[in-house]
């Protein structure tokens, strides 16, 4: 059995296995559990797997890649096109196997485990923030309804805390104290935060790429490591054009008959990336007054006849651009001064 072409769909115990001669005829079609599946391919030649990339899929990566086997990894919506009629695990594996080997199929870089840990951290952070900021509204809620209004940001919350450990007869003794587990809860999960933080800081500073990154305005140590992370060889792109479309910072576009329709972003992509490009955007349209670099006088010209969100988002795409250019050369970003 001469195997040349493998297409494996993933799942949790239950994998799917296709596979093609050179000719392109099915000679492997079979139904492997977890346990079972690196014997399998232990047992053929080196021969080109296609995967999707979805969840568990680097780790398989690595596994294949270890035993002599080219893996590649596909996104799951490119292999789409190729299920015929009725979908399941036997069709998905003959589409995958398909998809693999088309000429203008584009491929995902299979990630490091060191990698993986420092995105692991980025979305643990993530997490925590966001179960922090519920923890924090519901109890600007809760003070609300006794008359207690504190200002916007969480340090400003903070200058309530004294009410609730000395407010005896200012709020019933019982909302208090469930107020009190509230605030304790927000400052455990500020400490996992800054924890997080700190390993993050850590591995910034052994990292060449991401510290090249932190020379962009708006840019700092978090989306500089989760830049870094994410994505492993920039020249795979062809245009910083090309890496910002990636990220879903391009119109969504809508053409047909010659004419163009161009509509909002299109928000495909890496959200997690995109998240935090729009944020430190928009740290660069609010700050633009004080520091006048090319970048911020291109954005106070642009706020005097757009919207500020549409401005931000603008200058999350220009700073996509620069990221990609800053990994793809691997040097440091050289602010131009502004020019009238």
């Amino acid at each position: 059995m001469q195997v040349s072409t493998v297409g494996l769909d993933i799942a949790k115990n239950v994998f799917q296995v296709h596979g093609i001669d050179e000719h392109g005829r099915t000679v492997l079609r079979r139904k492997v559990r977890r346990d079972q599946l690196l014997k399998l391919f232990g047992e053929l030649e080196p021969c080109l797997v296609g995967m999707e990339a979805c969840a568990t899929a680097h780790h398989w990566a690595r596994e294949l890649g270890a035993l002599g086997h080219e893996v590649r990894l596909m996104p799951p919506a490119y292999v789409k096109a190729y299920v015929k009629r009725n979908k399941n695990d036997a069709a998905d594996a003959e589409a995958i196997c398909e998809a693999v080997t088309r000429p203008t199929m584009r491929f995902v870089p299979i990630k490091s485990a060191e990698a993986q840990s420092v995105l692991m951290l980025h979305r643990a952070r993530h997490l925590l923030v966001r179960q922090r900021t519920a923890q924090v509204s519901a109890m600007r809620a809760h003070l609300a309804e006794y008359g207690f209004i504190a200002a916007k940001g969480i340090s400003r919350l903070r200058d309530l805390l004294p009410l609730l450990e000395d407010g005896a007869g200012m709020l019933p003794e019982l909302a208090r104290q469930t107020l009190l587990l509230i605030a304790q809860l927000i400052e455990a999960l500020t400490i996992q935060i800054r924890k997080i933080e700190t390993e993050l800081l850590r591995w910034h500073r052994g990292n060449a790429s991401s510290q090249r990154l932190e020379t962009i305005p708006g840019i700092g140590f978090i989306t500089a490591t989760a830049l870094a992370a994410t994505v492993h060889d920039a020249r795979a792109f062809r245009s910083g054009r090309q890496f910002a479309a990636w990220l879903g910072l391009v119109p969504r576009q809508n053409s047909s008959g010659g004419k163009e329709r161009l509509g909002g972003i299109s928000k495909l992509g890496d959200r997690y990336l995109r998240h935090l490009l729009v944020i430190g955007g928009t740290a660069v349209v609010r700050y633009t007054r004080r520091k006048k670099t090319s970048i911020s006088l291109w954005a106070s010209q642009l706020l005097e006849r757009k919207p500020a969100r549409l401005v931000t988002v603008a200058v999350a795409n220009k700073m996509a651009r620069v990221a990609w250019a800053v990994m793809a050369r691997e040097e440091n970003y050289r602010a131009t001064p502004a020019t009238a």
